[in-house]
């Protein structure tokens, strides 16, 4: 998610829970042209913005309770398309997808299993990613070079949200089944796309403490 330009407010009120959070862990939500809620996660599109928190059951419940949530925030008629929880899930992995695809550009993944093991052993890793239909045997065996290894023994971000169909895509390859992230920007940016993504359909959001009291005014 992106980060407030300068002078925008830092929190939010959730909708739903009419409670203030940081707006990293709010999601944003304008009216289209048609009075259609739209999901907006950069955070960028004009208009008076409705804000929830950034996980799944908080989404569906805004959706259920359209009127009282989207009706009260825009002052007026909002429509939701059905479905609204699988369109920010939707648009939140073309994001970390995307994410990736510059990860590549930016010469900061290494892609098969030779490579990904050799590179565990002597470039900076922080991350592994492994096709959600990868065969556990090569991620045991890639486990363990990693434990092996001081620097990447604690800290390293495993993902496996994505298929190797979805890989193959993200990154312009055939048969992407594991690839191993080098430490830099481009890194950086994928690796909390994919715990912002993570986030939401667990609603780990909710678990966590620490919330801002007072009432802080809608754009």
């Amino acid at each position: 998610m992106q980060v407030p330009r300068k002078n925008e407010p830092t929190e939010r009120q959730c909708a739903v829970s009419r409670t203030v959070y940081p707006v990293d862990r709010l999601l944003r939500f304008v009216l289209g042209p048609d009075d259609q809620v739209v999901p907006d996660l950069k955070r960028s599109l004009p208009g008076r913005g409705v804000w929830l928190l950034a996980a799944r059951s908080v989404v569906e419940t805004a959706e259920k309770d359209r009127r009282k949530v989207f009706g009260r925030g825009f002052k007026g008629e909002a429509r939701v398309e059905p479905g609204l929880a699988d369109q920010v899930d939707r648009l939140m992995e073309t994001a970390a997808l995307g994410a990736l695809s510059m990860v590549r550009k930016a010469g900061e993944l290494t892609t098969g299993f030779s490579k990904v093991e050799a590179a565990l052993r002597r470039d900076p890793v922080v991350g592994l990613i492994h096709a959600a239909d990868a065969a556990e045997d090569g991620i045991r065996k890639l486990s363990a070079v990693a434990a092996a290894r001081t620097e990447t023994a604690n800290g390293l971000q495993i993902v496996r949200l994505f298929d190797s169909t979805q890989l193959d895509l993200a990154l312009g390859r055939s048969n992407v089944i594991h690839a191993a992230l080098l430490a830099g920007p481009a890194s950086r940016n994928f690796l909390s796309r994919v715990s912002e993504l993570e986030a939401f359909r667990s609603n780990s959001a909710l678990e966590m403490t620490g919330n801002a009291d007072g009432a802080v005014a809608q754009d």
